[in-house]
């Protein structure tokens, strides 16, 4: 006996939806608990601050998803990019220069890889536009 395709996808959409839910309060949670921090030691440092910008970007990545019900590639790249520089800041300076290199070169891949992926997505979206703009010229 197979299970109903409709009710299968609907369950994967609402659990999808009850997660995407949880991961909005954790990071609502997560935000309150920086800013708290931050207040009580009375001092906002630079990797603070990379810390909320990655938390406004998950809390826009879900919000992307809920107005277009997809999550653009480029947002978790942004992610990634804005990580790894908070790791570079959170280092100490002792660390080994080749892992400095190694870290600043994922960064160059993933801002070139954020570059591909927006210009590929702007050319999709003319090249799907184009047999429309051309049927309304005839």
């Amino acid at each position: 006996m197979q299970p109903d395709k409709s009710k299968m996808a609907g369950l994967i959409d609402g659990t999808e939806k009850v997660l995407l839910i949880l991961i909005a309060i954790a990071t609502l949670f997560a935000v309150g608990t920086e800013i708290v921090h931050m207040v009580r030691n009375q001092k906002v440092e630079l990797s603070d601050l990379l810390l909320l910008f990655i938390y406004a970007e998950v809390i826009g990545m879900i919000s992307a998803y809920y107005t277009s019900r997809r999550i653009p590639v480029t947002l978790p790249i942004i992610i990634a990019m804005t990580a790894l520089s908070r790791l570079i800041i959170l280092q100490n300076k002792e660390i080994d220069k080749i892992v400095l290199l190694y870290e600043a070169g994922s960064i160059l891949l993933l801002s070139i890889a954020a570059l591909i992926m927006s210009v590929k997505d702007k050319y999709s979206i003319e090249k799907s536009r184009a047999p429309q703009n051309q049927s309304r010229e005839s």
